[in-house]
């Protein structure tokens, strides 16, 4: 397999600690969304952020202290309800977040020439919470890692049946705002309550949702096929490709005038192809994509602005494999489209309704899932001392991030893990259409597009 550089080991000098907010909190039990409670997001959001300069450990602890006064949640314990099967709550209790301070002997620029792919040696930089399952570990974990240059490393693990990632940005800045300005309000006051999001009584499943399916075994044809559990199985290799403003317009002049299309819808159907392609999957096989949409506003009334809990749905694109590659990049492009537009006000509805059945979960069996971390503003969080050289995940995985990339707001950064026996193969193909201005690969030319792959 291919040999990723290794960070050295993070020097502890003291265990870490509770933050605890640093006023009194409500104390009550928290009602959690159906969306927020679903199995697919029973995990951890784990940021690594690189700075230049460090701060103060203890300016650090004590904002974090302040800012947890106002998302008081973070600071509770997620626990199983005492009145619904299967349904978590958050026990808020102000127990605290955990913080922990370390030492690493490597500089910001030496991280940097590592940060063009992640790799397992990352996960040092995040503080370990020794638990029986994933309810014992407290919704949020911090770790700061100051360097030999006097920068420092601040990675946070934020539990996703808490917040999604506009929550999660939410509070970053929040706490950075009260880090850097302690004396001005928040930005942004924090909304608390889910009941915006309860199902309907009596639940009405009026839609058919297929990003969904009964947990029961899956048959696609004759054979019970998983490509996610095949993906699991699997040593893989990550693979971290940068889309500049100039990529992206590429990529959409292959479907103008005939379709209209945002940087987003592009880049999604080219690398739900590529990825397809790659896999080499049956012709016949039933693909999807599954990916995040806000639904913030698209309910009726909207949700308020402040509203940190899962305010997003996975929106479902289907097609045949062969259909998928077999076509140009418009095919996927308009999949992607009618699947955002599928998600109004009743669509959603109906699926909070389903999701009471719990039975019910999100069909990864032979789907690609995209997650977009662009755009929701967590390249700009600053603590006071500049933003960030560099912001992403922590590890990779299946899942596939777009992410945003520091200094050009336009550009993506697609992240995503593959067997290492399609690696090549699938980098080859997302840049074989951007010809020879691929991530500085010269030798790439236009002859795919010109043959109708692209």
């Amino acid at each position: 397999m291919l040999k990723l550089p290794e960070l050295p080991d993070c020097f502890y000098q003291n265990q870490p600690s509770l933050i605890c907010p640093s006023s009194p909190t409500p104390n009550h039990s928290l009602y959690l969304s159906n969306l927020d409670d679903q199995k697919f997001l029973r995990f951890s959001i784990k940021y690594l952020y690189l700075f230049k300069k460090s701060i103060s450990l203890d300016i650090l602890k004590h904002s974090l202290s302040k800012v947890l006064v106002h998302y008081y949640p973070l600071a509770g314990r997620l626990r199983a309800s005492t009145e619904v099967d299967q349904k978590l709550e958050i026990d808020c209790n102000g127990e605290g977040a955990v913080f922990a301070e370390a030492f690493m002997d490597i500089t910001a620029e030496e991280f940097l020439e590592l940060s063009k792919k992640p790799n397992k040696s990352w996960r040092k930089l995040m503080y370990k919470v020794e638990a029986q399952s994933f309810l014992d570990i407290p919704p949020l974990v911090v770790q700061v890692t100051n360097l030999r240059c006097g920068g420092m490393i601040v990675c946070t693990a934020i539990n996703h049946c808490v917040c999604d990632g506009i929550g999660t940005s939410q509070f970053l800045h929040a706490w950075a705002q009260i880090t850097a300005k302690p004396n001005l309000d928040l930005a942004i006051a924090p909304l608390h309550t889910r009941h915006v999001l309860r199902p309907r009584n009596p639940s009405e499943v009026t839609s058919t949702h297929h990003e969904y399916v009964r947990n029961t075994p899956r048959e696609n044809g004759h054979l019970d096929i998983d490509i996610n559990r095949y993906l699991q199985s699997q040593p893989l290799v990550p693979s971290s490709l940068t889309f500049t403003t100039s990529h992206i317009i590429h990529l959409k002049r292959q479907c103008v005038p005939s379709l209209k299309c945002t940087a987003f819808e592009a880049l999604a159907s080219h690398t739900w192809r590529c990825w397809v392609r790659a896999l080499d999957l049956s012709p016949s096989l039933n693909v999807k994509l599954l990916f995040s949409v806000n639904v913030r506003k698209r309910l009726i009334p909207e949700i308020q602005q402040g509203y940190y809990g899962n305010g997003f749905v996975l929106g479902c694109a289907q097609t045949s494999a062969k259909d998928l590659v077999a076509s140009n990049m418009c095919h996927g492009v308009k999949l992607v489209q009618q699947a955002k537009s599928s998600l109004t006000d009743d669509y959603v509805r109906s699926m909070i309704d389903l999701l009471e059945d719990k039975s019910v979960k999100t069909d990864l069996s032979m789907s690609l899932v995209i997650s977009q971390w662009s755009k929701l503003g967590l390249e700009d969080v600053d603590f006071g001392e500049g933003k960030p050289l560099h912001m992403g995940p922590l590890s990779s995985d299946i899942y596939c991030l777009f992410l945003p990339v520091i200094g050009d707001f336009e550009a993506v950064r697609v992240q995503v893990s593959v067997p290492e026996s399609v690696h090549e193969k699938f980098e080859y193909y997302m840049k074989e259409c951007l010809g020879k201005e691929a991530n500085g690969d010269a030798d790439i030319g236009y002859h795919m597009e010109e043959n109708g792959f692209c």
